[in-house]
């Protein structure tokens, strides 16, 4: 195989505007399943990485209704559950920075404990643990706005302002945390709820939602309604759920990612299929000649064959990862920008090798039948019309 490359080559060559063209056209298609690719998981990554043996417990009538401290321990106390912790949106901004970042106020040591998932360095949790204005930020968001540890960053919130009507907040960055899974969350802000409780406003002494630990999932729907039956009839009952369900919930508010990227993709790749194929049978049916005379010189089928579908294969490969490089680049120049939507997008490895096994099966759907009528190709007949 290797050795019919350069006169794959040159058959490439030999009508080089076409083939710029149909190069062009794969680079866009592939360039376009990155996007997807990182769009989707984007959306659906905190799906997956959703803890089976974690609920969340919330507001019956809506999410933003916030929930009493005092729950804590009523929870704790449901058979079953062996931790819990809360979180509560922030809303912030940095500086003039026009993105909001995703910041929640929580308790440190139990939430660490909830998601053992973020990975952060031992002296800097000691260190988190103990600095009542402390924050630990992600890795990408530290590394988009320059921070390093021991700096003094402000956050504006557009909720929550201070006692003496500032909503300004300062944060010392006590820690810069990763995540065991490279689909997680690196671009959030954590820092100490009673700083931030004792200093607001309003809604003093409430949460915005709880994290339940529980030790057996398959009893998470019989542990999530003892919750709930604990503050039936309250002021403020709660709806209990799988933190996979919570997820999903937000996820679903913008329709069903999953399957409007399906589609965009099979219709785009359908086309990008249309297109090779008719490249390859313009390629085969203007080289019959040359193709018997190949046959004459004793090129079996096989060889022809090969010659065929590794001009095919050649071309969608080579538009495919060209494509697929800028997608990489793109992905990663507006990640930082898009954080506030979509913490998690990225083209996860996962999606890369599908894209290299979706370049080579095109490659061989396109160049199958021109490939199938070379080799059917009779070489009496092919030199009388050459």
């Amino acid at each position: 195989m290797l050795r019919f490359i350069p006169l794959i080559f040159a058959n490439l060559r030999r009508r080089r505007l076409r083939s710029l063209f149909t190069l062009f056209s794969i680079t866009v298609a592939f360039l376009l399943y990155s996007l997807l690719a990182a769009v989707k998981n984007g959306f659906e990554a905190n799906v997956e990485l959703a803890g089976a043996d974690r609920l969340i417990t919330m507001d019956k009538v809506s999410i933003v209704q916030p929930l009493p401290l005092s729950y804590a321990a009523r929870i704790a106390a449901v058979p079953g559950v062996t931790l819990v912790t809360h979180a509560t949106w922030f809303g912030g901004r940095y500086q003039n920075d026009r993105s909001m970042l995703i910041t929640y106020p929580v308790e440190p040591a139990s939430y660490l404990a909830m998601y053992p998932e973020y990975l952060l360095p031992a002296s800097e949790r000691a260190r988190w643990l103990r600095d009542r204005r402390g924050a630990i930020v992600g890795r990408d968001l530290a590394r988009a706005f320059g921070w390093k540890i021991g700096d003094e960053i402000p956050i504006r919130s557009e909720f929550y302002h201070r006692r003496d009507g500032s909503d300004a907040w300062d944060f010392i960055v006590d820690g810069i945390y990763d995540n065991k899974d490279p689909s997680g969350d690196v671009s959030s802000i954590f820092f100490h709820y009673d700083y931030f409780d004792e200093a607001r406003v309003v809604d003093k002494g409430m949460v915005g939602w709880y994290i339940v630990r529980i030790a057996d999932p398959q009893r998470a729907a019989r542990i999530a309604t003892d919750i709930d039956s604990r503050f039936a009839n309250s002021s403020a009952e709660t709806k209990t759920g799988t933190e996979k369900a919570f997820v999903q919930g937000f996820a679903a508010q913008t329709g069903d990612i999953g399957t409007i990227v399906t589609s965009i993709g099979i219709a785009v790749f359908f086309t990008m299929l249309l297109v090779s194929a008719n490249t390859m049978a313009q390629s085969v049916r203007e080289r019959t000649h040359e193709l018997a005379v190949l046959k004459t010189l004793g090129f079996g089928n096989p060889a022809v064959l090969a010659l065929v579908l590794g001009e095919s294969i050649l071309l969608t490969v080579a538009g495919g990862t060209l494509g697929m490089a800028i997608g990489v680049a793109v992905v990663t120049r507006i990640g930082n920008t898009l954080r506030e939507y979509l913490s998690a997008f990225l083209i996860p490895p996962r999606s890369l090798a599908l894209g290299v096994a979706l370049m080579i099966a095109l490659g061989l759907a396109a160049g199958s039948m021109p490939a199938a009528r070379a080799v059917r190709l009779r070489i009496a007949v092919a030199l009388a019309r050459g």
